[in-house]
């Protein structure tokens, strides 16, 4: 019969009883001054190797573009940091001690770690308000949602939260009745209550106004050191607006990384990605 400990090394950490989990030390440990370590990590789907020896490294508080064509493995790399996807191999390690292979989605989200996807998803009939408490860090059962109420504390960061995302004005209006713009604001707006440490926004400026745009490189910028920052985004002129750092995706790997006139000027990009 196999030891309790050979069974938590064969089995998922969601896939056990509680009884035979390890503790969990979410406690992150940023002195090295990374935030994120992918190391050798690869994964594949049906023989395509969608993650291919893929090594990235975010520090602590910086504000970090991914591009790359269709098919570099952005998406994969945000499903692999999330818990989403299991690598085939490699490790990932939410600052020193964080090991994000062992957890679960929960765990990682629990750690500190919040993913915006490209569509928002918010509670449409509910207020803006509403959406911000109902997203708040907390016990999240029937009874915990039904017989809490909210502390001045609370009430202070709800309120300290729509000043940072530009939607005090509309705080008693309905989600739905929000602009997309303002739609992707609540959503990240949404995260910020969970206090996460590290940010995945996927192509947040997809369908906005220019407006829009402008105000939504403010809201990142204004968020990277208190909080690091991942964008996955498409539109060059965006990512030149907020990227001091641009990392180049292709075929699972990184192309190139650097400044943005540093990887625009980069011939092996020119030929696989901005050349298109």
């Amino acid at each position: 019969m196999k030891t309790l400990d050979n069974l938590r090394q064969t089995m998922r950490r969601d896939q056990v009883w509680d009884f035979m989990q390890p503790p969990v030390n979410l406690q992150l440990d940023v002195t090295h001054g990374n935030i994120l370590y992918l190391e050798d990590v690869s994964v594949s789907f049906d023989g395509f190797k969608a993650i291919n020896d893929l090594n990235l490294y975010i520090e602590a508080g910086e504000l970090r573009c991914i591009i790359g064509p269709n098919g570099a493995g952005k998406t994969t790399m945000m499903d692999i940091i999330t818990g989403k996807t299991r690598p085939d191999t490699g490790s990932a390690w939410f600052g020193q001690r964080i090991d994000l292979l062992g957890l679960s989605e929960a765990e990682i989200a629990q750690a500190g770690i919040g993913r915006k996807f490209q569509k928002p998803t918010v509670f449409e009939q509910h207020s803006v308000f509403e959406n911000l408490e109902l997203a708040m860090a907390g016990p999240k059962d029937v009874w915990s949602t039904f017989t809490a109420r909210l502390t001045g504390e609370q009430r202070d960061r709800i309120d300290e939260v729509l000043g940072i995302i530009g939607l005090s004005e509309q705080i008693h209006d309905h989600a739905g009745a929000l602009s997309h713009g303002q739609k992707q604001w609540l959503e990240i707006g949404m995260l910020l209550m969970q206090r996460p440490h590290l940010l995945l926004v996927d192509e947040p400026v997809a369908g906005m106004t220019h407006q829009e745009m402008d105000r939504t490189a403010e809201l990142l910028t204004s968020l990277a050191g208190e909080h690091s920052v991942v964008v996955v985004e498409h539109d060059m002129d965006f990512v030149r607006s907020i990227a001091n750092k641009v990392t180049v995706l292709h075929q699972g790997s990184v192309l190139a990384e650097g400044s943005m006139d540093q990887v625009q000027n980069d011939p092996r990009v020119i030929e696989v990605y901005l050349g298109e």
